[in-house]
């Protein structure tokens, strides 16, 4: 079965539908300048609320006490690096950690897939999104979109998601043309910048399945 990862739930209304709709991951954002950003404190609520899916951590070169704060506050089951880190940064934190290592990678062009074969040896997991548009001020969450057939028929050595631009009513497609054993959601189940829509998320999980 295809995984899904719902990202940027900042309330209740939009955390309980991705549980209930049979999500894999959630993602708590952890930069401040996004509009889904949340705080430990406020992703320690939420994920009280319960439910399956692994509690996914969103870091955007954060540093080692911000993200020892994070966990002290709020169970995380993998650490999502959305940032300029390094391989070697990547598993410092994963050994620091103890967690899964989830790497976030901005693809434009096939040369961009370059870079999986350095961080392949240390981290559990790859996101491969759009790079961010001229102009754009967040890494990701920018609902843009890349030529997903770049992907199609790579060998790719760890588990990976397909990121940007998806929505309820393309994801069957970005699915089919570019392999992807799971995708990752954000903008595209918003009613409004950072505002999650329910019936969306539900749309968007039975429209991957």
């Amino acid at each position: 079965m295809k995984q899904v990862k719902i990202c940027g739930l900042n309330d209740a209304a939009g955390y309980d539908a991705a549980q209930q709709a049979g999500a894999d991951y959630i993602g708590f954002v952890f930069y401040p300048p996004s509009p889904r950003a949340v705080t430990p404190v406020q992703a320690a609520a939420l994920a009280a609320r319960g439910g399956a899916a692994r509690r996914v951590g969103l870091l955007v070169d954060a540093g080692d006490d911000e993200i020892a704060t994070i966990l002290a506050a709020v169970p995380l089951d993998v650490l999502q690096l959305h940032g300029a880190e390094t391989p070697a940064r990547a598993a410092q934190l994963r050994q620091r950690f103890g967690l899964p290592v989830m790497k976030a990678l901005g693809i434009a062009e096939a040369a961009d897939l370059a870079q999986l074969a350095d961080y392949a040896p240390v981290v559990d997991m790859f996101l491969l999104d759009a790079k961010p548009p001229p102009g754009a001020t967040l890494p990701g969450g920018n609902a843009a979109s890349f030529d997903w057939g770049l992907l199609a028929g790579q060998a790719i050595s760890r588990p990976w998601l397909l990121a940007g631009g998806l929505t309820p009513d393309n994801v069957a497609e970005a699915i089919a043309r570019s392999g992807a054993p799971g995708v990752d959601v954000s903008s595209g189940v918003e009613r409004a910048r950072g505002v999650k829509d329910p019936q969306r998320i539900h749309a968007f999980i039975k429209a991957v399945r």
